[in-house]
């Protein structure tokens, strides 16, 4: 599993391996150069992903497997509104597509116990799942020993989130068989959305709804949690709902219910962009109480998903940039890594990188115990603080939607380089599709690539400069974002890439 990928970053640049690993994190932290310590950290959150996720077993909760307390933080549960997701996030793109199975078996699990809480909690069709769930796959509504904030124990899109899962596994590998399995449980989290929705303003909207785990300011000054159409809700159904449709068509069944999920698909409250140009969190433009606060939930649609994209929709793009500003640079652990991914989609990779090296500043146990300034400990876990293993895993995954992408139905070779990585390579990673990639750059610029394709299909690469693949003597054309090629990839068979520069 270990050796399947590998990543070099400025290969000249000076050797501080005689260092301890908190001497580099110290010197980095004071802003220190060690593009070989950016690459430990990038294998580092591979290996806790490789020791946490074997099969057969539970999934990699909170802690991992590295949990020291008797009374952990958070129960060591699996918390749903982001952070058992994140855990998840470099599963496939990082070449450890397997691992994923203990995550699909919970999935598979809470899916039976959601249909239950669905029927007794709510009369509805379908499974739900709410924010927390554990080992004993618990899906009801949990509070803090019955003192449980509405704001994040009453969120109940966990069953939709993590049906997205089902279809990524589904996307990186071409597995119908699998598919096959997995649809009735999307099926299942799409009937229990389409129950859940009710009209308002000519639209479909979850009520009440809420936006995890965040508060506003509204009418005279007054403190709200709970809403309709937040934001988030809206994008995860319809990304959903978006999901279902594609998966039914790819098995070529359930005609009907296609047309009924597509239907409810195009009155599904829209995205809106606020006074301050920035994606709307809430229905309405209310004032954040807390405008640094640590979710950026209502950009769900620019990643995990790709409702949101610089090249198909520049103006809600540009909406999400906003959003980040004004969001601003810190957070927890977990927080600055979600933040990493999302700037890597906008492919702003100096941006992306800024946020790196805050996720890699030093943090001692003798800082604050429940803090939002998060970092790296000394043994580079993740400090939310206290330690969350999802920071590491998110980390790891930000670090490839730097170098890879494909998302789009497309394979972005260097989307989010940042000037600091001025040369390196990297090998074994996956993009959708089922390909792997092999890279090799100098001077901000792809040299030289190799496309494996593990199941054949069609194939459409994108590079910020021009190349040819040697294969088929194809050369690239220019685009609005750089420069695209299309291909039928037979299986088996690897494609070499030259840049064209590097060809003269």
């Amino acid at each position: 599993y270990f050796d399947r990928v590998n990543l070099m970053l400025n290969p000249d640049e000076d050797d501080h391996s005689s260092l301890t690993t908190t001497q580099r994190l110290d010197n980095y932290t004071r802003g220190a150069t060690d593009s070989a310590l950016e690459a430990l950290y990038f294998q580092y959150g591979r290996y806790l992903l490789i020791s946490s996720s074997r099969t057969p077993g539970a999934p990699a909760n909170l802690q991992g497997i590295w949990n020291k307390d008797v009374r952990p933080p958070w129960s060591s549960n699996y918390t749903t509104n982001i952070n058992l997701q994140m855990n998840y996030w470099p599963v496939e793109t990082a070449n450890l597509s397997e691992l994923s199975a203990p995550l699909n078996d919970l999935i598979n699990h809470v899916a039976t116990t959601g249909r239950e809480t669905a029927t007794s909690f709510y009369h509805a069709p379908g499974w739900v799942l709410h924010h927390n769930s554990d080992i004993w796959v618990a899906t009801n509504p949990v509070g803090d020993f019955g003192k449980g904030d509405p704001m994040w124990a009453n969120w109940y899109m966990g069953a939709n989130w993590l049906s997205r899962h089902l279809w990524e596994h589904y996307l990186f590998t071409g597995d119908r068989r699998f598919l096959t399995s997995a649809y009735p449980i999307m099926k299942g989290a799409a009937e229990f959305s389409l129950a859940w929705l009710q009209p308002f303003r000519n639209y479909l909207v979850t009520m009440p709804s809420t936006s995890p785990e965040n508060v506003y300011y509204y009418g005279d000054h007054q403190i709200g949690n709970v809403t309709i159409a937040a934001t988030m809700d809206m994008s995860i159904i319809r990304d959903l709902f978006s999901n279902v449709i594609a998966a039914s068509t790819v098995l070529n069944k359930d005609a009907e219910f296609r047309k009924q999920v597509a239907n409810a698909k195009t009155q599904l409250y829209p995205l809106h962009i606020g006074s301050q140009g920035q994606l709307q969190e809430w229905y309405e433009d209310f004032t954040d109480i807390d405008p640094h606060h640590r979710h950026t939930s209502h950009l769900y649609g620019l990643h995990p998903a790709t409702e949101i994209s610089p090249l198909l929709t520049p103006e809600f793009a540009f909406a999400a940039k906003r959003t980040l500003e004004l969001r601003g640079d810190d957070g927890t652990g977990w927080s600055l890594a979600w933040k990493i991914n999302m700037w890597a989609r906008l492919l702003d990779g100096d941006h992306a990188y800024r946020l790196l090296r805050n996720l890699l500043r030093i943090t001692r146990e003798t800082d604050a115990k429940y803090g939002e300034h998060g970092g790296a400990y000394p043994n580079l876990f993740d400090a939310h603080p206290p330690f969350q293993i999802d920071g590491n895993l998110g980390g790891t995954a930000g670090m490839i939607e730097m170098l890879l992408q494909s998302q789009n139905s497309e394979l972005h070779l260097l989307p989010a380089l940042p000037s600091a990585w001025k040369s390196g390579s990297v090998s074994g990673l996956v993009g959708r599709g089922n390909f792997v990639v092999n890279m090799k750059w100098s001077r901000g610029q792809l040299d030289e690539a190799e496309v494996y394709s593990r199941i054949g299909g069609p194939c459409t690469l994108r590079s910020s400069h021009s190349f040819v693949i040697k294969e088929t003597q194809q050369h690239s054309a220019p685009s609005k974002q750089g420069h695209v090629l299309s291909f039928n990839a037979k299986l088996g068979k690897t494609y070499h890439v030259s840049s064209v520069d590097n060809e003269r």
